[in-house]
């Protein structure tokens, strides 16, 4: 909520709060954001009935126009690599996935339009603010997207098993786009076809696969190593959310 309210590119309709000094609002302030809407007082049922039984809204919710879709192209001018979703649905791993794409400093989220969730109050929330930092760009065609991330000069890993093992500093001096299928299906034959190369995770114990968003945290990591220093102290700036 704190990060939608402080995202200059957010058009807002509505912001619907239980209370008029409430925390969420506060934190927003003190964060520097500035509110562009009059609050609106509503009782905590009413808010339960326009966000559904699946939405944890804490007493506070915001009515928004969707962001801007920026171009492929637009976005490989952000720095980090790219991640890629094969026909993953759910809002939930979608939302977890952005929130690891902004831990780790990923460039963008390259998803099938058709195939994937709108930016709805599950997605916001499982996102955690990710979703005001991190580009989601909806392409019609998923092979023609990585074959313009190839272009653009991404090596395009598909992370599946039938390969082999992904190993962060191999990559070194190359930008990495990894592409995750859905649960179970995992990647499309043609969307595996299209990729570089198939590199599957280190997983030592009896589990045989993660969950997609997990996957793609643990993938991020890995990439992630090439550039870890030997020692890091996160920035005092950083809050938790």
């Amino acid at each position: 909520m704190a990060a939608a309210l402080a995202n200059p590119n957010r058009v807002f309709q509505r912001l619907l709060v239980t209370e008029p000094e409430h925390p969420a609002l506060l934190a927003a302030k003190e964060a520097g954001a500035v509110i562009r809407i009059e609050p609106e007082i509503v009782q905590r049922a009413r808010l339960d009935d326009m966000l559904g039984e699946d939405a944890v809204h804490q007493g506070v919710a915001v009515l928004v126009k969707a962001l801007p879709n920026l171009t492929l192209e637009e976005a490989l001018e952000r720095p980090g690599p790219v991640l890629v979703l094969d026909q993953v649905t759910d809002p939930r791993n979608v939302g977890a996935i952005l929130r690891s794409a902004a831990a780790f400093g990923a460039a963008c989220l390259v998803v099938q339009d058709r195939n994937a969730p709108e930016e709805t109050a599950v997605l916001a929330k499982a996102a955690s603010g990710a979703l005001e930092t991190v580009p989601m760009v909806r392409e019609v065609n998923l092979s023609r997207a990585i074959e313009a991330l190839q272009k653009g000069g991404c090596w395009t890993v598909g992370l599946d098993a039938g390969g082999g093992l992904l190993d962060g500093p191999s990559f070194k001096g190359r930008r990495v786009a990894l592409v995750l299928g859905a649960e179970g299906k995992g990647l499309r034959r043609l969307t595996r076809e299209s990729c570089d190369e198939i590199a599957g995770l280190y997983m030592p114990g009896e589990m045989e696969s993660l969950n997609v968003s997990v996957a793609a945290a643990v993938g991020l990591y890995e990439l992630a190593r090439e550039r870890m220093p030997s020692t890091y102290q996160p920035p005092a700036t950083k809050k938790p959310t």
